[in-house]
């Protein structure tokens, strides 16, 4: 890492993401910050996914399609072709803030292990949202902190690839708390910066099968934390939901 120019590997999987593919790739080679490494993973597209790929093809450094065992899978896949210093996750309808984005962040960083941010919510149709958690301020971030769910955006997180873990496949919704969880129990430095990263796309896999998305949280909160205090966290959540009318 040479310093304060680590090189970024920002790693984008698909399926069938035609619709939203050109904007997430447009957003990461407009980039100012010269260190970076683009890899997209695709799981095997049937629509025009692959045409927007070969369109951009020049400013992809690694990219491959092929069928695969789900989200998390491709991540994987996209992990272990990173040459990266950090890895930095902008799945297909995800877009980086900014073009100066990348080289704010780490003008403002200092080879921390986990730097995070803020992030803007959007839906199909360009409303925005704010993120619907409170996210933890600087020195308040530990592993614990996903007790409450995903209190941090998976895309306003950027983690050096030395201490990120594969995602562990029996978890088919939820595996971004336990990733991060995991993640965050290797770490010894983080730092937040109060920049918006991204725009998060709502409406994915999680979104639409959220009990399951429950249940996979209290089994892997339990396992990290133990059960009383997984099973105070459900109840807290509940209370939450309830008074919400939503899971969101």
């Amino acid at each position: 890492m040479a310093g304060n120019n680590p090189k970024l590997s920002i790693i984008t999987v698909c399926f069938n993401a035609e619709q939203f593919l050109e904007r997430t790739i447009e957003s990461i080679v407009s980039q100012t910050y010269p260190h970076l490494e683009y890899i997209l993973v695709d799981g095997g597209s049937t629509d025009g996914t692959l045409s927007v790929i070969k369109k951009y093809e020049r400013h992809i450094g690694r990219w491959h399609s092929e069928p695969d065992q789900g989200l998390y899978d491709a991540m994987n896949k996209g992990m272990r072709m990173a040459t990266g210093d950090y890895l930095w996750f902008m799945n297909a309808g995800d877009r980086i803030y900014g073009p100066q984005t990348v080289k704010q962040i780490f003008r403002d960083s200092h080879n921390e292990d986990f730097i995070y941010g803020n992030v803007v919510r959007i839906d199909e149709n360009g409303n925005e949202r704010k993120w619907h958690k409170p996210i933890p301020p600087q020195g308040k971030l530990t592993a614990r902190s996903f007790i409450n769910g995903m209190v941090i955006c998976h895309q306003s997180m950027i983690v050096k690839k030395s201490l990120a873990p594969e995602f562990n496949l029996k978890w088919k919704i939820a595996n971004d708390i336990d990733w991060s969880i995991r993640v965050l129990k290797q770490c010894r430095t983080t730092l937040f910066l109060n920049i918006p990263f991204c725009y998060f796309l709502e409406g994915g896999y999680s979104a639409r099968n959220r009990w399951l998305a429950v249940t996979e949280r209290f089994h892997i909160t339990r396992e990290h934390f133990g059960l009383l205090p997984a099973l105070m966290q459900q109840f807290k959540i509940a209370g939450q939901v309830i008074k919400r009318g939503s899971l969101s």
